[in-house]
């Protein structure tokens, strides 16, 4: 900015557009507002069904988003354009003020055709006419005024320039619809972009050359601001793809970054999460240079790192940096595409393995889970905190019938070449490198990983999370990965037994399917023929039994039993589906009961033979969870009773912070909006009051030295499930004012007594190699 420019500056243009923003965000805050309680709120009580409950219920949540987001936007660009109207004024104020003294002084500024200025001093004519000098003390002012003047044209321009900057940069990093970052001022944006340009100088330094102190700058700094849009964006373009690899490869290396190794190997760790965060946040930005960054990174998947060709691959050091985070969807798929094109490469399309660490290779991850050069493990937690991206990765091909690989299966009698989903292969065939932890043991992180995706990518949202209201309900691609998994362990449960870790992913999953799982229970076809009028009125009888929101999996009772028996054979996966089914049960016969449902959403018209079926189904749930845990106690494993009772127990802090649709109910419940959705846990509702007395007990056992024996805890267990049954439906009684609450009561507990028993002779039957005798 010239002399002339800020001297005679007229802010009225840049004063009337920080009126006009302050004026929208005004406007916009009225609108996000009413979109948050009333567009939101509305679709989250809607009764939501079929396509609706999943597209127009999520597109209504990222509508009522998108206010937000553009009320953010719009105050973030306010505050800017205030804060550098405020400086400029300052600064002109400043300039005013510097000429006014200066022609005290007899000096004059006055600008050169080349944009800068001179000062000079106002000789008398008497003076200049003896040749008189000027005096050493005229001479200072002079200088002391230049020196002045400049540094306010400085000032002045970062403030102009950099606000040009970081607005620029607001509004490229939402290609459609607005971006979220917050500013306050012109300052705190500015700093962002400025310590991105100078940390990224740094992390591009040869890493032998990196001092303590330039690793110490950069973990703080990108610790402080890996949340931050503007910062994100410019470090990692800055730093570009190849250094982002280069950086991290290098760092790793003994021989390169040795001082800092020494030093600094303990930080490691934090400097991989904050660096991992970081990226994420930039791949969501939308700019022109994180596109290209993003295509560069993908590409860069399968090639060396760095000059000396051979491993690592770019694959295997970025992937340790996707543990973190939540990174753009489309990245995520795109970047899995070509990694397992790579995987193909490298493991004859999945005959052999892969990625074995040698000896003295590298670390390529700090958090002593593994040792990182599996490129799939990094990967597949990136997975679990992006569930769309998880679900359709997961959904993908990893190889088809007509390529060149071993993966067969038997038809008419011959052995022929079978597709693989990428799912399949990771779950059932895949040969995993050996690796080991920091303590030297067996390393579970890779397999343990894809039961988080798995969570993820089948329930909706990251995994370790519960189901909120502004969580869709369950789409096709979510329901064909639950039915896949609960086909695979169905078929060979050794693949769930042999790595019981992944058991409380599948847990979680499992109690988000609860109204899928309940009817196929019931045995009916939900495919009756077009001529089937019996046939079609009993499926429309399960549908009202058990409604479901968006797309429900379609199971068989066979596959669904030995998938729970399964899964009850670790505690925390009992727990997690023993606890939700609790949940759901109440909350049926809180809806069925209600008075006030429309008659079209009840099952029949006969209430006894409601309450019957919601206790025998969920009896049966009950009774095939309760073998699973009878054959895990019965079993080698040093499981005890004490450990699911502590598991269960351990459900009661949960529920008692749960908001949104409440645990065992799930995306899938749906509720008219007469009688709305229960919330798992609220107090006074018929839910919490079989929660309360379900945790109860199991706080009660755990703490029981005596454990009782096998064929005991099974008569136990029916016991327990007839009581909380019958509780659910006297309690749903009394609160909906029925004349005969005690009837109602006997119903359920009479029948769910049956459905549990019949749980151990339908296992008996379908999967006698399982069981063993009570």
């Amino acid at each position: 900015m010239d002399l002339d420019a800020l001297r005679f500056a007229n802010f009225k243009l840049l004063e009337e557009a920080v009126g006009d923003w302050t004026t929208m965000v005004g406007d916009l805050d009225k609108l996000k507002e009413s979109a948050e309680k009333g567009l939101r709120g509305a679709a989250n009580k809607a009764n939501w069904t079929g396509e609706n409950a999943t597209v127009s219920k999520e597109f209504v949540g990222k509508t009522a988003g998108e206010f937000a987001d553009a009320h953010t936007q719009a105050t973030s660009i306010r505050n800017i354009l205030r804060d550098t109207l405020d400086e400029l004024k300052d600064y002109q104020e400043k300039l005013e003020g510097a000429l006014t003294r200066a022609l005290k002084k007899n000096l004059t500024v006055t600008t050169t055709a080349d944009g800068g200025f001179t000062v000079t001093m106002n000789i008398h004519p008497d003076r200049a006419a003896k040749g008189t000098t000027v005096p050493e003390h005229d001479a200072n002012d002079v200088t002391a005024l230049r020196d002045e003047v400049q540094k306010i044209l400085n000032d002045a321009t970062e403030s102009d320039s950099s606000a040009n900057t970081v607005l620029q940069a607001l509004v490229d990093q939402s290609r459609l619809g607005f971006s979220d970052a917050q500013y306050s001022d012109r300052d705190s944006a500015a700093d962002a972009v400025k310590e991105a340009d100078e940390l990224a100088a740094l992390a591009k330094k040869k890493p032998e050359d990196l001092t303590v102190e330039d690793f110490d700058r950069l973990n703080a700094g990108l610790k402080k601001y890996a949340n931050d849009d503007l910062f994100a964006e410019r470090f990692a373009k800055t730093l570009g793809p190849e250094g982002t690899l280069d950086f991290w490869t290098g760092i790793n290396d003994p021989h390169s970054a040795w001082e800092i190794g020494s030093k600094r190997v303990d930080q490691y760790d934090d400097l991989q999460k904050n660096l991992g965060l970081t990226l994420a946040n930039a791949t969501q930005s939308d700019t022109a240079d994180m596109t290209e960054w993003k295509s560069r990174m993908v590409d860069l998947a399968d090639q060396p790192v760095g000059r000396n060709g051979g491993l690592p691959l770019g694959a295997q050091v970025m992937s340790n940096l996707m543990r973190w985070g939540d990174y753009d969807d489309r990245f995520l798929v795109d970047y899995g595409d070509k990694l397992i094109e790579t995987e193909k490469k490298f493991t004859g399309n999945g005959r052999h393995g892969a990625w074995q660490r040698m000896g003295m290779d590298p670390l390529l991850n700090r958090t002593g889970t593994d040792s990182g050069w599996d490129p799939m493990t990094g990967y597949l937690k990136a997975l679990s905190n992006s569930p769309d991206a998880s679900t359709e990765f997961l959904n993908g091909t990893f190889v088809s019938d007509d390529e060149d690989h071993d993966f067969t299966e038997e038809k008419d009698g011959k052995d022929v070449k079978k597709s693989l989903s990428n799912f399949e292969y990771l779950f059932e065939e895949r040969d995993w490198p050996q690796d080991q932890n920091d303590q030297g043991d067996d390393s579970i992180e890779g397999r343990n990983n894809l039961a988080l995706a798995l969570e993820a990518g089948t329930t909706g949202h990251p995994a370790g999370e519960l189901p909120t209201a502004d969580t869709a309900a369950h789409d096709e691609g979510q329901t064909k990965l639950f039915e896949s998994i609960v086909t695979s362990v169905s078929d060979d449960n050794g693949r769930l037994t042999g790595h019981s870790y992944m058991s409380d992913s599948m847990g979680q999953i499992a109690s988000e399917y609860l109204p899928d799982i309940n009817r196929a229970a019931t045995d009916v076809d939900p495919h009756p023929d077009a001529g089937d009028r019996d046939g079609q009125d009993a499926w429309k009888r399960i549908q009202n039994l058990y409604p479901v929101a968006g797309s429900s999996a379609e199971l068989n009772h066979r596959d669904v039993s030995r998938f729970l028996f399964t899964v009850g054979q670790n505690p925390e996966g009992y727990a997690a589906v023993e606890v939700g089914q609790k949940s759901y049960m109440a909350s049926l016969m809180d809806y069925h009961l209600n008075p006030d449902l429309p008659e079209s959403q009840r099952p029949n018209h006969d209430l006894e033979l409601t309450v019957r079926d919601i206790a025998r189904h969920s009896g049966a749930v009950s009774g095939t969870l309760a073998m699973g845990r009878n054959e895990a106690i019965a079993g080698p494993a040093a499981t005890s009773d004490d450990d699911y009772d502590h598991s269960v127990s351990q459900w009661k802090n949960v529920v008692s912070g749960t908001v949104g649709t409440g645990v065992g109910i799930g995306t899938s419940f749906i509720a008219s909006p007469v009688v709305g959705a229960g919330v798992g846990g609220a107090a006074g509702t018929v839910t919490s009051v079989v929660l309360e007395e379900l945790f109860k007990d199991a706080e009660g056992s755990a703490k029981d030295d005596a454990g009782p024996k096998m064929g005991e805890n099974w008569e136990n267990g029916q016991d327990n499930n007839m009581k909380y049954t019958r509780r659910a439906a006297s309690e749903a009684a009394r609160a909906h004012a029925l004349a005969h609450p005690g009837d109602v009561a006997t119903w359920a507990e009479d029948e769910s007594s049956k459905g549990f028993m019949e749980a151990g002779s339908y296992m008996d039957r379908v999967a006698p190699e399982l069981v063993t005798d009570i």
